[in-house]
């Protein structure tokens, strides 16, 4: 008894280890499959976070993609406009006729004509014609009468149907003779239109150049709405040019992907670049708006271009809507035709032109026009064509050099000079060469003016007289705000082909012209003659 105790103790004792071994096995199975499963968890975890980070990478670095193209687009706006041009074909300008094909519909197709056979009644037996032979010729009778109705009814409807698509016939014909008709129409002013402008009349050449200039393609964001006005009698275009504020440069130099934060944060562009982009990007869109205006317009009807770009925004003292002017100038086709623009740096380009060019145009600094941007009115404005500012008796002296050079070549203009061209001279006056067509004492002419205070010296008269000899011109005149030396008068005077104007006759001849009654300042040292 005590042996079978004793061994059902130990079978006990066993089956208890062997089942506390099972637990612990199933422990240990637990926990690792709880560890891979946390490791599994952890490594998705980890995976997905990676995903997600170059997801946000990616992301930044697409919009770093957009900021460098953006700024490539804005730096090569005006070089990338010279692979096409902006000229429109006035043969795109015709309309083809939209004539569709005619399309009767169901009424093209005529129904089929109805059949004996579906009325004929089946045939008699010889017992049924022997012994009910009324009631069989009955049938037959009423089976004749249903055909002839439905042979009637269809051709009531064939002639319905052919008269529909007779109907329809005339009508598409009709419309389609409307059709020729419009685009005849719109042809015929479209050659009127461009019969207009060959022959260079102010509203046909206003409407083109417009069209074409309003046409081009620029970077997205950018205005592209531009005021024309044509002038005849010396053949210039006056373009006004909207150009857009400083916000047109991205304001973010860079997009970089905190991934601590999970944020993509911007580092700013420095003040000082977005205001040299800024002033590129306006010399870009003034340049390319010449080039595009001499590109477009016919040689014998523009041989001169004024841009003034203007800046629609708000007064910040007082929230009213203004349009500061940020650069105005006016050139020949012929000095525009020297400049390769592939290769110039577009401020610099506008410096050479003798624009007047806004010193901070990112603070919205004006500068005055050359042109009145009422091209209503066709005038030149201020004291760069004394108009407006010289009216109201303006000093002289006062003018800086390029509004002294734009007075000047006004005035000789409105006495008959044909084809100036200038050049800025060292000692604040300009040189001018333009082209008298009387038949008589014309030829070409060379203007210098001189804004002094002072007696202008004799070498300044024997250098014109040099001057006239490289150009072989037949005439020279030498304008001053001030007087000339007994010298020079006899020298001028032994030459014969030199003409000396001092201040009070400029005075009088910009009032004989002009219509200007101006101031000419204070003199030093003026002769009493004066």
């Amino acid at each position: 008894m005590e042996h079978q105790r004793n061994l059902r103790l130990r079978q006990a004792a066993r089956e208890q280890r062997e089942c506390e071994r099972l637990i612990a096995q199933a422990q240990r199975e637990r926990e690792r499959a709880r560890k891979a499963s946390a490791q599994a968890d952890k490594q998705a975890a980890k995976e997905a976070a990676a995903r997600y980070a170059q997801a946000r990478q990616a992301e930044t670095a697409a919009l770093n993609k957009d900021l460098a193209e953006r700024l490539a687009e804005l730096d090569g706006l005006l070089t990338t406009s010279l692979r096409t041009s902006a000229r429109i074909p006035f043969a795109a300008l015709r309309k083809q006729p939209e004539i569709t094909r005619f399309d009767p519909g169901p009424d093209g197709v005529p129904t089929a004509p109805p059949a004996w056979t579906d009325y004929a009644p089946p045939p008699a037996s010889a017992i049924l014609r022997m012994f009910k032979k009324q009631a069989v010729e009955r049938t037959m009778a009423e089976r004749q009468a249903a055909f002839a109705a439905a042979e009637k009814q269809h051709r009531a409807d064939e002639a319905n149907r052919i008269q529909r698509r007779q109907q329809a016939e005339r009508k598409h014909r009709a419309d389609v003779a409307a059709a020729r008709q419009r685009a005849e129409d719109a042809n015929a002013k479209v050659d009127a239109f461009e019969q207009a402008y060959r022959h260079g009349r102010p509203e046909a050449v206003n409407d083109y150049l417009e069209m074409t200039l309003e046409a081009r393609p620029l970077p997205a964001g950018l205005p592209s709405e531009v005021e024309v006005a044509y002038q005849t009698d010396n053949r210039r275009l006056m373009v006004v040019l909207d150009v857009p504020g400083v916000d047109a440069i991205p304001a973010d130099a860079e997009y970089r992907y905190v991934r601590t934060k999970d944020e993509i944060s911007t580092k700013a562009r420095p003040p000082r670049e977005i205001n040299q982009r800024y002033s590129n990007l306006v010399a870009q869109l003034v340049l390319r708006t010449m080039r595009d205006a001499f590109d477009v317009a016919d040689k014998n009807l523009v041989t001169e271009v004024a841009v003034s770009a203007f800046v629609s925004t708000r007064n910040k003292d007082t929230g009213r809507p203004e349009r500061p002017c940020l650069v105005s100038l006016m050139t020949t086709r012929e000095q525009f035709g020297d400049l390769v623009l592939s290769e110039l740096d577009p401020g610099e380009c506008l410096r050479h032109l003798n624009a007047l060019v806004s010193k901070h145009p990112w603070d919205l600094e004006a500068v005055k026009p050359v042109f009145d941007p009422d091209l209503s009115r066709y005038k030149i404005i201020d004291a760069h064509d004394a108009a407006a500012g010289l009216d109201s008796r303006q000093v002289l002296l006062d003018l800086d050099p390029i509004e002294f050079e734009f007075l000047v070549r006004q005035l000789f203009e409105a006495m008959g000079m044909k084809a100036w061209s200038t050049q800025a001279s060292r000692d604040d006056g300009v040189d001018g060469v333009a082209v008298n067509e009387d038949p008589i004492m014309g030829g070409v002419c060379i203007i210098q003016a001189k804004r002094y205070r002072g007696v202008v010296s004799t070498e300044a008269v024997r250098a014109l007289a040099g001057t006239m000899g490289q150009l072989k011109a037949s005439r020279g005149v030498l304008v001053t705000t001030s007087w000339f030396g007994k010298q020079s008068h006899d020298f001028a005077a032994e030459h014969g082909r030199i003409q000396l104007i001092e201040g009070p006759h400029l005075k009088q001849m910009l009032q004989e012209y002009l219509g200007l009654d101006v101031v000419i300042g204070e003199l030093k040292g003026a002769p009493k003659r004066l």
